[in-house]
């Protein structure tokens, strides 16, 4: 089982309750089983992390990157996030909000084939 902070609970609700349109999105395409049918949740809390989504049969993260993950400081705080999940055996998969908004089927295609991949699925 993966690490929880209970007191991170109520701001994952909040964010799950204030969605960017491109997590809104991408979330009307993943939710359900609608890929591979595996389950993803939203706003997922990870430790000290909260993370966009997650999918545990795939031991992926989906990342939605606004623009303040392009700056030196959003940056660095993902990198030390993204080591953190790696060394509890996830992957993270990172898409712009732009490339959800406006290339949805090139980012459900790479999902797909991770998934495809890491679940040994045909």
């Amino acid at each position: 089982m993966l690490p929880f902070e209970r007191k991170l609970k109520p701001l994952a609700r909040n964010l799950r309750n204030n969605m960017t349109d491109a997590e809104q999105f991408i979330w009307s395409k993943i939710r359900r089983k609608q890929i591979n049918n595996v389950q993803f949740y939203r706003q997922k809390n990870i430790s000290h992390f909260i993370v966009d989504f997650y999918c545990p049969k795939g031991k992926l993260v989906i990342e939605v990157d606004g623009g303040q993950h392009y700056d030196k400081e959003g940056s660095e705080k993902d990198q030390i996030r993204d080591r953190y999940l790696k060394e509890l055996g996830l992957t993270i998969m990172r898409f712009s909000d732009i490339d959800v908004l406006k290339n949805i089927d090139g980012v459900l295609e790479s999902i797909h084939e991770h998934l495809k991949i890491s679940l040994k699925i045909s």
